[in-house]
């Protein structure tokens, strides 16, 4: 330890020996600010960082044992030998290179140790070239137990370099890791030289570079070394800002394109990704060589806005990309960035978002919002057109009968056919169900409009046949034109309707255009519609009731409500007349809970043996709590559960059958009877019969008027009573009007009977005792 103090200060000059420190000191801060920059990068350019690692740390490290040595004084000229010096310096950056390679991104304690074992032999086969380039009239001698103890320490304080870098962070990975390496540094060479001695030799020749001076030669080493390194540390941080700068550029999803007076100097990959081009083909061009306009035209720059652009020559209209411009400083000069987003998804789903929005789900039709929105457009261009509103033929009975998924696909088939019929500037609705309304444009004549309607009805019929298809349905068309009948969308839609209505009561298949009795008929329509719904506010609405007698003896055995509208300006309404209207327009429900309510509410002040009869709509069917409103109404009016009976027809089963059979079972279990009303009319099937246990069935009165000259409608009236007979269910025979018919359906075991014979419906047969029993509650 003392012979190398002596060393260091009694045989070298502490000026070189300090410029010697400071150079090996920034070398290895160097060496470690490249070696952290190597470990960022991908590994093609961490090899290049890790061969200029090599060539700063063992130029270094050359230079810090060049000047220590030249700072050495022993007594006698020196020089160098040019080849041996050159091969020292190769020695230290070939080891340094294979040494960094050998550690790896992450090295682990061995590698560490490896590494370090192996900085501290190629350090030491430096050293010993370059004494060994010593050129003076000396032979050397060397003490191998220092050597040997240096080469030890120098290994483990390299070995500690680089694990301290490895797990260190900050400034600790650069600062701390370049002490430990100065200090192997520092103590390999200093050692070696103190276990080194110099045997003056007269025989050895002095020849090589001694006539230079010393000082100079120092100071040429060291402003070349310091130089390398300042040129590999500022390359590193250039390198570092320049493949940020490219690599966040290339990580953005945006194409940028830098563009100055006119042509692009600099693209990103994802720009040169979107064109299909290299990057060095985009250089050097102009920006519209490349974009165009939505429209197709020439592409301009708007400064700080937003621009809509399409590459050039591309076959996908829906690849739109919206370009910002904006001026930015690069490389000394003003130049624009154009950042360059792709916005085809998002227009994309943009567009499919507003056909949802226009468009019927089912049918791919434009829906109700987007037709009016033509029909307004249509109107203000003030250009002749036809209107069609059309409706399908019994698709109701189809979609009951095969179920919505069969109904679905009608409605697919059906939209398809009115799309091939009809012209490319035409436009189809569907507005719901299966209602479809068409604009024709350009229709300046009836004959127009008459042959797009024949051509409808002809493919419906060619491809949905009746005779062979069970699904097939058919169609009704209603026609209006513009302006002739009607001047705003609402009036054209209405007279289209009335059309409509008029081509379905013709006999359904065929079309009908508006005229004006049409909309008289219309209006008269409406305004029923209109009064009707009021009917039972305004008290307008009233019950008659006509008696259901015993055939055998004529006695009373019950009654019928019969409902009667009496309007302040058409008089006595016929209610074949507005029930069904009511049905239609679902006004019936509150009509047919009040005749329910008011039938019982008088029924109840009768005698406890006559019972009362109430007609059920089959809309009041599709009320989901018709049998609470049933039981509601009993328990309000107080009337005993057997003393009414409702009376409905086959055709409350069509449309859902099994929820009509749940809610009339849920009736009769309450004490209600049930009986079928006009039994050997419409869909009368013995299946009925056998689903659910009626308690009456009542024969239709078209049989019982013709009973005494019709031997067909006799035997009919027999055999209707013979199923009732087998079934256990009562007879009832409606319109009865002589004695004759009373006396034949006597003869054929038909046990009730009603009809004018026994008396015209009335107001309230037991008034006087309903009166007497009100004033006495």
């Amino acid at each position: 330890m003392f012979r190398v103090l002596e060393c260091i200060t009694q045989q070298h000059d502490y000026r070189f020996v300090l410029l010697a420190a400071l150079v090996c000191l920034l070398g290895n801060i160097g060496l470690f600010i490249i070696l952290k920059r190597a470990g960022f990068c991908v590994e093609a350019r961490r090899g290049h960082w890790l061969a200029i690692a090599a060539v700063a740390e063992g130029t270094a490290v050359w230079a810090t044992h060049f000047i220590a040595m030249l700072a050495y004084d022993g007594g006698m000229p020196i020089s160098f030998d040019a080849g041996l010096t050159i091969l020292s310096v190769a020695i230290a950056i070939g080891v340094f290179w294979a040494v960094f390679r050998w550690l790896g991104r992450t090295p682990s304690m061995g590698r560490c140790l490896v590494a370090g074992a192996g900085a501290a032999l190629g350090i030491a086969a430096m050293h010993f070239t370059g004494v060994a380039s010593i050129v003076a009239p000396v032979h050397l001698r060397f003490d191998p137990v220092p050597i040997a103890v240096s080469l030890f320490l120098a290994a483990l304080l390299f070995a500690g370099a680089f694990l301290t870098f490895a797990a260190s962070d900050g400034w600790r990975k650069i600062v701390m890791p370049a002490a430990l390496a100065v200090l192997s540094i520092v103590v390999l060479h200093f050692t070696v030289m103190s276990a080194t001695t110099l045997v003056p030799d007269p025989t050895e020749a002095a020849e090589g570079i001694a006539a230079i001076s010393r000082q100079w030669l120092v100071l040429a080493v060291v402003f070349a070394t310091l130089v390398l390194l300042a040129l590999a540390v500022a390359g590193a941080f250039v390198d570092r800002w320049l493949t940020d700068a490219l690599g966040l550029a290339d990580a953005t999803l945006e194409a940028i394109a830098i563009v100055s007076e006119g042509r692009i100097v600099e693209v990103n990959k994802r720009l040169a990704a979107l064109v299909d081009v290299s990057g060095g083909a985009l250089v050097g061009s102009a920006p519209r060589d490349w974009l165009i306009a939505p429209d197709g035209g020439p592409f301009e720059l708007a400064g700080g806005q937003s621009t809509e652009a399409r590459f050039r020559g591309c076959a996908d209209e829906d690849q739109i990309f919206e370009v910002t411009a904006h001026t930015i400083e690069y490389r000394g000069r003003s130049c624009d960035v154009l950042a360059i987003r792709d916005l085809s998804d998002r227009k994309r789903a943009q567009r499919a978002i507003e056909h949802m929005a226009s468009h019927d789900a089912l049918t791919d039709l434009a829906n109700r919002a987007y037709f009016m929105h033509a029909l307004d457009k249509a109107i203000a261009a003030d250009e002749p057109f036809a209107l069609l509103a059309l409706d399908l033929d019994r698709f109701k009975a189809v979609n009951d009968i095969f179920g919505h998924g069969a109904g679905d696909d009608i409605l697919r088939r059906v939209a398809a056919i009115m799309r091939s019929s009809v012209r490319g500037d035409d436009l189809v609705a569907r507005l719901g169900g299966d209602e479809f309304l068409i604009i024709q444009r350009a229709a300046t004549s009836a004959d127009d409009a008459r042959k797009l309607a024949n051509r409808i009805l002809h493919t419906l019929a060619t491809e949905m046949d009746v005779m062979h298809d069970p699904m097939a349905v058919g169609a009704s068309i209603g026609v209006a034109f513009y302006p002739q009948d009607g001047l705003d969308a609402e009036t054209l839609q209405q007279n289209a309707d009335t059309a409509l209505y008029r081509a379905k009561n013709n006999g359904r298949g065929n079309a009908a255009f508006f005229d004006q009795e049409m909309d008289e008929l219309a209006r008269e329509r409406r305004m029923l519609e209109h009064d009707l719904r009021q009917a039972i506010t305004r008290n307008q609405l009233r019950l008659v009731f006509q008696p259901l007698v015993a055939t055998a003896f004529n006695s009373v055995v019950g009654y019928e409500a019969l409902l009667r509208w009496d309007h302040p300006e058409r008089g006595e309404v016929a209610p074949d007349f507005f029930i069904p209207v009511a049905e239609e327009i679902g006004a019936i429900v509150a009509i047919g809970e009040w005749v329910l309510r008011e039938a019982c509410t008088v029924a109840v002040t009768w005698p406890s043996n006559i019972s009362i009869a109430v007609n059920v709509s089959t809309v009041q069917f599709q009320v989901p709590n018709l049998p609470q409103i049933v039981s509601q109404i009993l328990r309000e009016t107080g009337l005993e559960a057997h003393r009414l009976e409702l009376e409905i027809t086959e055709t409350a089963f069509m449309r859902n059958r099994q929820g009509a059979l749940k809610a009339l079972h849920e009736i009769r279990s309450m004490g209600v009877r049930i009986a079928m009303d006009d039994f050997g009319t419409g869909y009368s099937s013995l299946s009925n019969l056998k689903a659910f246990p009626f308690d009456k069935i009542k024969i239709d009165k078209s049989f019982v008027s013709s009973i005494s000259d019709d031997e067909a409608a006799r035997s009919i009236v027999r055999a209707i009573v013979g199923l009732g007979r087998s079934f256990n269910m009562p007879i009832v025979a409606e319109g009865v009007e002589t004695e004759t018919q009373r006396q034949m359906l006597l003869d054929e075991g038909c046990p009730q009977a009603q009809g004018f014979y026994f008396g015209e419906p009335g107001s309230d047969p037991y008034g006087a005792l309903s009166d007497e029993s009100r004033r006495e509650g």
